[in-house]
């Protein structure tokens, strides 16, 4: 007997390339594996039966034909092996063919969700429908589908088949062997090659009367798959369901409906976690902290089910694990292992939410996946405005960080090409990118921004931070007060970014967000304003000093916002300690001459800002105002802004002689040194005068 050996590379736990144990393959068509596990993969002749028959692998002419094939995004390799059919043996119905996923335990039926599935499927009796679920990693879309076809079972639909779409070679591998099952045709019509043989059973799909249901899991590439979407159905007994993570166009043409599938709701993920914690014997680890803990997850029916195992296997009930989960130090794949998959996902969760990633990196416009998921991921999962990707930072933080393509030639980064970016992501499913969303039009799921933050080298997280605070900064600058919505969509991406940059924030001038933060929520009159600026002005401290500016105007902005609250005592002790450290900061600025810098701010403006905010709390003639505004006329003058020093000094002296009295003190040397003010400015217009009217 002669024996043709094929082996097929794998990928151990931790990443590197095996080799699978060889497989013999017989003559006459047996097939031993003589080193166990899964030896066949791909096409085969009738595979392993549920009554358990031995595997069979068919011979095609004179020798057997075998092609691996990488799926780039699944990161499988199988084996195809392409053979004729056996000897004939009585069929027998119902027929299932592949495996059909087990449902996992505490499954949650999502009513609403196969409400939407169904109602796809409405009106559609005389032609194939395919229900296209689309959806990013770890929503259930598979075990919807594998639903389904528990169901047909059930049912006693006469054919069911499961078919890997992750590899074309895989799908034509599937139908070819399912035409040798079902008998689509004459014996001698069959085994010319397994194309023709795929062929001719999805032409037995389209005549016969016979109840059917297809299933196409994890479907990568829907163009490849153009030809091999069942025709027309006769009879109108026939049904697809597919599932795929990719959003492209081409999925919803030709008689097939998308259907979008989300994580679950608030109450399905609490009640998962009840019956999943039930069914193991450990309903003692739900506690108060479960909606939270479902929240922290994002919802996603993946990582529940792996938190879920964690918890069991580490006796941790839920306010534990959420503490775990919130550490500074903690990783998904410390908290989310790969031994809590018990319910066969085959990967961990940071890996399935990724999975796609490097194929979107290969993909036109090369290079900018990488570096537009890790922008992303320090802005709110909750969704951004697009108009942050038009800006200027944005644009200049592409082009550095851009991996050159295989070519060697990188053009520099436009509007066009980052806009491009942005759809290739959303056609792979790692963002979401939907115009109707308005300010909150692009999104990501928390835990796949935690995954691509976690995977960020330490030496590029900085120019992602000030990327985000530069590109953030230019929105609120343009955004009016007014825009209630958008300021508040700006208010929790500046919120994202302060979580995750900590006191890198800082760093790169980031506390203008924070100052920019704290105005909004005055200007809006939230109760969170004072609480929100004692935070601010307590790390502002810490970090940059007491006297620094930028410490003394938020506490400029804090006195506002208490004032509004009805806590004037506390505005105007915030007031009164400021007053020496204002005149030791302009003090400083008369010795040492300040240079013009970007995120600076100067006595003047300091000055500027405390005239005004001490005008609204105190009133224009109150002393302490009458006295920052002379200091910001004497300012003006010595800076040689002449004109816009008398008239400020002008306006003062009205005020000091309401509030002190013509013949006061103050009253009197504010009326002298504006006095020699114009004097002065007489002396140098007649000298100039004089020295235009001389003959030359």
């Amino acid at each position: 007997m002669k024996r043709f050996r094929v082996r097929r590379p794998t990928r151990g736990q931790d990443g590197t390339e095996q080799t699978a144990p060889p497989v013999s393959v017989s003559e006459s068509g047996d097939a031993v594996a003589t080193g166990g596990g899964d030896a066949l993969s791909g096409y085969r002749g009738p595979g392993p039966q549920a009554d358990g028959r031995a595997v069979r692998v068919e011979r095609s002419g004179d020798a057997i034909a075998a092609a691996a094939h990488a799926v780039a995004i699944s990161g499988n390799v199988s084996q195809v092996l392409v053979s004729a059919p056996p000897p004939r043996q009585p069929l027998h119905w119902p027929v299932r063919l592949g495996s059909v996923p087990v449902l996992a335990s505490a499954f949650q039926d999502r009513s609403l969700v196969r409400d939407r599935i169904d109602q796809a499927r409405a009106g559609h009796t005389t032609v194939v429908l395919a229900q296209v679920l689309s959806g990013g990693g770890g929503v259930g879309k598979t075990q919807l589908a594998a639903a389904y076809a528990h169901q047909a079972l059930e049912d006693g639909i006469d054919l069911v088949v499961w078919v890997d779409a992750s590899d074309i070679e895989q799908v034509i591998a599937r139908y070819a062997h399912a035409a040798h099952v079902v008998e689509a045709a004459a014996e001698h019509l069959l085994g010319k090659s397994a194309e023709s043989d795929a062929g001719v059973f999805l032409q037995w799909l389209a005549t016969t009367r016979r109840p059917w249901l297809l299933v196409l899991d994890d479907l990568t590439d829907p163009e490849a798959m153009q030809k091999w979407w069942p025709p027309s159905s006769a009879f109108g007994c026939g049904r697809v369901v597919a599932t795929t993570r990719r959003h492209d166009a081409v999925l919803s043409g030709g008689g097939r409906a998308v259907v979008a599938i989300d994580t679950y709701s608030a109450e399905e993920a609490e009640a998962y976690l009840h019956e999943r914690l039930d069914s193991a014997h450990a309903a003692h680890l739900m506690d108060s902290q479960a909606g939270e803990l479902a929240a922290a997850l994002g919802y996603l029916p993946l990582a529940l089910s792996h938190a879920a195992a964690y918890m069991v296997n580490e006796d941790v009930p839920c306010t534990e694990y959420l503490h775990r989960f919130n550490g500074s130090t903690a990783r998904l794949d410390d908290l989310l292992p790969r031994t809590a998959d018990t319910e066969g996902y085959g990967r961990q969760v940071a890996a399935a939410l990724l999975l796609s990633l490097d194929v979107a990196q290969a993909s036109e416009p090369v290079g900018l996946a990488v570096p537009v998921m890790r922008l992303a991921a320090v802005l709110d999962p909750a969704g951004h405005p697009r108009s942050l990707w038009a800006s200027d930072a944005v644009t200049h933080y592409l082009d550095t960080q851009r991996t050159a393509p295989p070519n060697g030639v990188t053009a520099a980064v436009d509007p066009d090409q980052v806009r491009a970016a942005l759809r290739l992501l959303h056609r792979y499913g790692l963002l979401s990118d939907h115009a109707q969303a308005g300010s909150r039009a692009v999104r990501l799921h928390a835990l796949t921004a935690r995954a691509v933050r976690e995977c960020t080298p330490d030496a590029t997280v900085q120019a992602v931070v000030k990327t985000a605070v530069d590109s953030l900064r230019e929105l609120c600058d343009e955004v009016p007060w007014f825009d209630r919505e958008t300021t508040a969509v700006l208010r929790t991406n500046i919120d994202s970014v302060d979580a995750c940059a900590g006191d890198l924030l800082w760093n790169v001038e980031g506390h203008y967000l924070l100052r920019w933060t704290l105005r909004s929520l005055i200007s809006v009159g939230l109760a969170t304003a004072v609480p929100y600026g004692q935070q601010l002005i307590g790390i502002s401290e810490q970090l940059l000093g007491r006297a620094h500016p930028m410490t003394l105007v938020a506490r400029r902005d804090l006195a506002w916002a208490c004032l509004l609250a009805h806590r004037h005592k506390d505005a105007f002790t915030l007031l009164q300690e400021d007053f020496a450290h204002q005149d030791e900061r302009l003090a400083r600025e008369r010795q040492e001459p300040s240079t013009v810098g970007r995120g600076r701010v100067h006595a003047s403006a300091l000055l500027e800002d405390t005239v005004a905010v001490r005008a609204r709390l105190l009133g224009p003639g109150d002393p302490a105002t009458l006295e920052c505004q002379v200091k910001l006329a004497v300012l003006y003058w010595s800076r040689g802004d002449r004109s816009a020093a008398a008239a400020l000094l002008k306006r003062s002296l009205t005020g000091c002689r309401t509030t002190f009295g013509a013949d006061h003190p103050y009253t009197v040397s504010v009326d002298n040194r504006l006095s020699h003010w114009r004097e002065q400015h007489k002396r140098r217009w007649w000298s100039r005068t004089r020295s235009q009217s001389k003959p030359t």
